[in-house]
């Protein structure tokens, strides 16, 4: 560094969002005072919640449910009674019908008719008899599950609308990720009631209710936040990272904000391919390389204020008619009540996926409104005279895209960033993981336990097959399992120590 650090903290948090909230959190639960460096004006990340005249909008629609005890006891101190209990309804949209999802077999039965039902059962068959090997693909592995038949009904369409490219070309990982454990059979013993009682225990796609904040996610990080910051902590807002000071075996500071943060420790949630920029002095050119093969899916939604009440029942719908570009649809007034102040009007978030930059992503404001409201109309979920007024929101790098280069390009980063250990990744971007809300929060938990000096392995986390999906509950005693010296864990000195 040319200059001394500014400012000193033993541990130095680089994103606001669930990740690196959670760790600030665990930090100063600890007697810690840790900084915490976010780029924008709101914390939460991808979890915020956004006000527009009083209506609140969840930017994709946070469900809270987890199978992690350290994460649901977090949830419950910091929302206490604001934590509500929700029933989960959600369909797909094909062919002017609606099928409730996850897909119950009677209901598909009823709206695709007997002969493509029929169709679907032999393809099933097929699948069983034959299956797709090697299994590399989210194509192969959906197939191989459901028949071919049923995935191109259910699954091609709305995928690609999401990732923006061929269902061949997204890894196997991904589907293995987000639909562990999802198949026709247990779709067959969830519809015949033979699910599991313990709501812990069942596999996440197939939940029937949640929890959910009394005004939206952000409720939950805009409390984190000021009870880190009673506790000591700190949280410096539009305070994007421009610099990070490093040398072999160590980073030294960051710069942002205008100001230079030193520390012992740092624990980054921002997107990894930014991180890899932002390394001062450079890496090495391979590794540079690596970094922009991580590429990332971008989103926006237009949320619409809606004369009428009861529009629809569900929380959200999903869309796969190949002829409107929105993807999800959001009722937030049936994810709390207090998503929309007036009783007699609906806020609807109509959600489209996109690379930043593009044809979609560049529309003005004022044309994606209009297209949102053409949309719903065509859909029948309302007519265009109903919406009353609208606001757009974009998100870049909502999403790691899982591609053919990414697990070569995400080994040489982590390959690199192991000669830095008091350096830790978290969060979805972080370690361009697709994780859901509660993993990414217990990455930043045994990160910040890291620091204080324990090791756990950070990429475990939502990568075996007990883990958090569909497994048994992730008790603090299996948290202790998930230390060096797994088979397939990373060696010992990625895990930051005190």
């Amino acid at each position: 560094m040319s200059s001394p650090a500014e400012h000193f903290s033993p541990v130095v948090i680089l994103g606001a969002g669930p990740a690196g909230l959670s760790a600030a959190y665990e930090l100063t639960r600890a007697g810690q005072r840790p900084v915490v460096l976010e780029k924008d004006a709101l914390v939460g990340g991808l979890a915020r919640t956004v006000e527009y005249k009083g209506y609140l909008f969840d930017i994709g629609g946070h469900r809270f449910f987890t199978k992690v005890p350290a994460v649901e006891r977090m949830w419950r101190e910091v929302l206490g009674a604001d934590l509500l209990t929700r029933r989960r309804l959600s369909r797909i949209y094909y062919r002017g019908k609606f099928f409730r999802y996850p897909l119950e077999p009677w209901n598909a039965l009823r709206g695709l008719g007997l002969r493509e039902s029929l169709r679907c059962a032999l393809s099933y068959l097929w699948a069983k008899a034959a299956p797709e090997k090697p299994e590399e693909d989210f194509e192969a592995w959906v197939s191989n599950r459901f028949g071919r038949r049923l995935f191109e009904i259910f699954f091609r369409s709305y995928t690609e609308k999401v990732w923006g490219i061929s269902c061949r070309e997204i890894r196997a990982e991904w589907a293995a990720q987000r639909i562990r454990g999802l198949s026709l059979r247990t779709l067959l013993l969830d519809a015949l009631k033979l699910r599991p009682t313990d709501r812990r225990k069942v596999v996440r796609t197939l939940i029937h209710e949640f929890q959910y904040p009394r005004r939206g996610p952000g409720m939950m990080w805009d409390r984190t936040r000021e009870l880190v910051e009673a506790h000591g902590g700190q949280v410096v807002l539009q305070a994007p990272v421009r610099r990070i000071c490093w040398q072999p075996g160590r980073v030294l500071a960051v710069e942002a904000g205008g100001r230079l943060w030193g520390g012992d420790h740092f624990i980054s949630s921002i997107a990894l391919r930014d991180l890899i920029r932002s390394l001062d002095p450079a890496p090495p050119e391979s590794v540079r390389h690596a970094a922009e093969d991580l590429r990332y899916r971008d989103f926006l939604t237009a949320a619409l204020i809606v004369r009428g009440r009861d529009l629809f029942p569900d929380n959200w719908i999903y869309v796969h008619d190949p002829d409107v570009k929105v993807g999800r649809i959001q009722n937030y007034g049936n994810w709390s009540p207090e998503m929309a102040p007036d009783p007699q009007t609906t806020c609807l978030g109509l959600e489209y996926f996109c690379f930043e930059g593009d044809r979609l992503w560049s529309m003005p404001d004022p044309a994606l409104l209009a297209l949102a409201e053409e949309e719903l109309d065509r859909l029948g979920l309302a007519a265009r005279g109903q919406v009353v007024d609208g606001a757009v929101l974009r998100m870049e790098k909502a999403y790691p895209i899982y591609d053919a280069r990414y697990q070569r390009a995400l080994a040489t980063v982590r390959g690199f960033l192991e000669q830095v250990p008091n350096l830790q990744l978290v969060g979805r971007n972080g370690m361009h993981r697709y994780n859901n809300q509660d993993h990414s929060m217990l990455t930043g938990m045994l990160a910040a336990r890291n620091a204080l000096g324990a090791r756990y392995d950070l990429w475990q986390v939502n990568l075996e097959a007990d883990y958090l999906e569909e497994g048994e509950p992730l008790s603090e005693e299996k948290l202790q399992a998930t230390g060096p010296g797994r088979e397939g864990a990373p060696p010992q000195k990625r895990q930051a120590r005190a």
